[in-house]
């Protein structure tokens, strides 16, 4: 109880998009950076407006510095279900933690939002009017005001169904916005080298943070692409690296994906698409290589993993070896083995991707990767699991009717051994489960 005293209350406005990535993402980002997620409200479900209980100003800001998911921060002076209880709740607002806002050198200005309403500029005004009992004492400055306050409120979630009075109000002083900005200076549209599934801006910057990536890691992609990932970790200061089986992709070869371009041009790559956003320091490399034969020394080398797995839509999945396989445990393939490109199930992807990460990422490091689930036989047991990786978060972006793809977010929480096991089921547009149970070799 006591240390709930020493917290204050932030107000957080969210995006309404990708309801389901906001709590992971913000929970992973106070982790990153020292704060323990409290908040007031038992559940968020799809409301825009969140209640956070946060032991500084500065974790506060550090968090609005890397989510896509939140549009902007406040410290919480007022709430109320009306009018008079926001009243109310702010004439018990310490003073002592008002003036230092307040004082008479200073200057600011009241905004007003609301959801799922349009109010009047008759409206906004009489209810900036009714504040006149805070003790303001700087003067209003509409252009570059040092503090700006916010009526924020809250209409519900029906767009055909708007209420005559707000269901909550709130009070604040704004804080910081977050990074919505990078969605659009990030686009795919504007990038240099792109692909059939090339992942979408907005996304890759939420796999980065539920990754918790940071200065300094090393993130690692085994499905790279054309590199969209990398280049949301690498803007969050981390030095990325990455393989793909497909060598035209790896080289920046082949045929484009652009329209009205035919093929591609002698610059487009991977490391082309880093500078042109500034990050060409950060990029370690990239190889053409197999996932599902690592061809990695034993030890951990990264800090996160973050993938967007080939599912066979768009993509094929496909891997090295040949029609008689070399059995599991030969480190050395014979001299007549000529590889060639085979399928690659999804089970066995995803089981070779558990295995890698578990033995590569440092204890503490995060996967994040996709897993496609065929929607109306989907069940929470279909995700796979390993003994060194702990779940963090399942979120689930529809794709149709009956398929989705389910953001999965996993820990490493014990050190890689020997003859661990993984259990691992996959069910996706109507392929059957499999079920494994391997020790490693």
């Amino acid at each position: 109880m006591a240390l709930r005293c020493t917290l204050n209350r932030y107000l957080l406005l969210m995006a309404q998009e990708h309801l389901e990535f906001r709590l992971p993402e913000i929970k992973s980002l106070l982790s990153l950076f020292g704060g323990q997620f409290i908040s007031s409200h038992e559940t968020y479900g799809k409301s825009p407006f969140w209640i956070l209980s946060l032991p500084s100003e500065d974790i506060a800001r550090n968090l609005m510095k890397r989510t896509v998911c939140a549009k902007s921060i406040f410290e919480l002076w007022g709430h109320g279900r009306s009018p008079e209880e926001l009243y109310s709740s702010l004439k018990n607002y310490p003073v002592e933690k008002m003036v230092p806002f307040l004082h008479s050198d200073s200057t600011y200005k009241i905004k007003i939002h609301t959801f799922n309403k349009t109010l009047t500029q008759e409206e906004k005004v009489k209810r900036i009017d009714a504040l006149e009992f805070l003790p303001f004492e700087g003067k209003v400055n509409l252009k570059k005001p040092q503090h700006i306050f916010s009526i924020l409120e809250d209409y519900g979630l029906d767009p055909n169904c708007i209420p005559e009075n707000p269901y909550n109000i709130y009070f604040g002083r704004w804080i910081a916005d977050g990074q919505r900005e990078l969605i659009e200076s990030y686009s795919v549209k504007k990038r240099h080298f792109i692909g059939n599934t090339s992942m979408d801006a907005g996304l890759s910057f939420i796999m980065a943070n539920h990754g918790k990536v940071k200065e300094n890691d090393i993130v690692f992609d085994p499905f790279v692409g054309t590199g969209g990932l990398l280049i949301a970790s690498a803007h969050f200061g981390a030095y990325v690296y990455g393989t793909d089986i497909d060598y035209n992709t790896v080289h920046g070869l082949g045929k484009a994906s652009r329209k009205n371009q035919k093929w591609r041009g002698p610059d487009e790559n991977i490391r082309a698409n880093l500078r042109q956003y500034g990050l060409e320091k950060y990029y370690l490399d990239v190889l053409v290589s197999d996932a599902s034969k690592p061809s990695w020394r034993k030890g951990t080398y990264f800090d996160a993993i973050i993938t967007d797995p080939p599912y066979g839509i768009r993509e094929s999945t496909r891997r090295t070896g040949s029609q008689k396989e070399v059995p599991r445990g030969i480190e050395k393939c014979p001299e007549s083995h000529v590889p060639v490109s085979l399928s690659y199930h999804l089970s066995d992807m995803f089981f070779d991707l558990l295995n890698f990460a578990a033995e590569t990422l440092v204890l503490g490091g995060r996967l994040v990767y996709w897993l496609p689930v065929y929607t109306p036989e989907y069940t929470e047991e279909m995700v796979p699991w390993h003994p060194c990786l702990k779940l963090i978060s399942n979120c689930e972006q529809k794709l149709s009717s009956h398929t989705s793809r389910r953001l999965i977010t996993m820990e490493k929480v014990k050190k890689f051994e020997v003859n661990c096991w993984s259990i691992f089921k996959i069910n996706f547009g109507g392929i059957k489960t499999r079920i494994f149970k391997v020790a490693f070799p």
